[in-house]
């Protein structure tokens, strides 16, 4: 087991992102420990994506930073594994799960010719994912649960240390998604795991933290959510979320209604901030 550093995994310190006019989010602040298993919740356009996105260097905030192991997104890219939740390919391709997994190590190789250092990581990668036997097996014959772990496998082959998971269980069956769940929380020895998810129910079997995303983000005392299931496995000292009834993820905090160091983006409608005033 790797020994956990004094640098946060992920940090997002009030940070605002809009596109064009529309601002999707606002006031945004969070850290996340290495080899923490983080659940990212929280309603349609509530903003999940384009944080996802932030971490990833493919979108720049428009206020604040963002940090990954202390650095900028894009200098930490090859450090960030990501796998969405619609695996894109053409299954009349012959692929095996082997040369998919070795796709991860594409910018480690040399002249496109993968070394016995890059099949040797391959190999572990899938041991690690409990596909040790499937290489030889072709990558279109193998279920949804099974993909899904063959391209987590080709993240962790080509080094991450940080992997973002889009809704990794969707469209698969509860038998293959406990396990990939059981997967994510084992993966937490050495990798820090952040997952968009909907299911609050089976998030607070398995996840360390939840973070609540509606806009800004938020995390919370355990003891706003009931669940014996969560307090029994990671103890008092984690956080969760608050929902209502309909599950519907709340605005978690009142930063959502608080400007950012005096810029106009939460004045009243119809109202003129001074000249000069920044904006979001």
């Amino acid at each position: 087991m790797k020994p956990v550093t004094d640098t946060p995994a992920v940090e997002v310190r009030d940070v605002c992102f809009s596109y064009g006019t529309q601002e999707v989010l606002h006031n945004v602040s969070f850290q996340i420990a290495p080899r923490s298993l983080v659940a990212i919740v929280g309603p349609n356009g509530g903003g999940k994506t384009t944080l996802l996105k932030l971490l990833l260097g493919a979108e720049t905030p428009r206020f604040g930073t963002v940090r990954v192991f202390g650095l900028a997104p894009a200098e930490a890219r090859a450090r960030v594994g990501y796998v969405p939740q619609a695996i894109p390919f053409d299954p009349r391709f012959p692929v095996s799960v082997r040369e998919v997994v070795l796709m991860g190590r594409t910018g480690k190789s040399r002249l496109g010719l993968y070394s016995r250092a890059d099949r040797d990581a391959a190999a572990r990668a899938l041991e690690r994912v409990r596909l040790d036997h499937f290489g030889p097996r072709s990558f279109t014959e193998l279920s949804g649960g099974e993909r899904q772990r063959v391209m987590i496998a080709q993240a962790l082959a080509g080094g991450s240390a940080l992997l973002l998971l889009d809704e990794p269980v969707a469209n698969i069956d509860p038998q293959h998604a406990s396990r990939l769940y059981d997967l994510f929380r084992d993966l937490t020895e050495e990798v820090t795991v952040l997952m968009v998810s909907h299911n609050l129910g089976v998030v607070t079997g398995h996840a360390t933290h939840v973070l609540c995303v509606n806009h800004t983000a938020g995390m919370h005392a355990l003891g706003e959510v009931a669940s014996e299931t969560f307090t029994a496995a990671f103890g008092a000292h984690l956080t969760a979320i608050r929902h209502d009834a309909d599950c519907h993820v709340l605005d978690p905090t009142a930063a959502l209604k608080a400007p950012h160091h005096g810029c106009a983006c939460a004045d009243p409608p119809h109202t003129h901030p001074p000249s000069g005033t920044p904006r979001c």
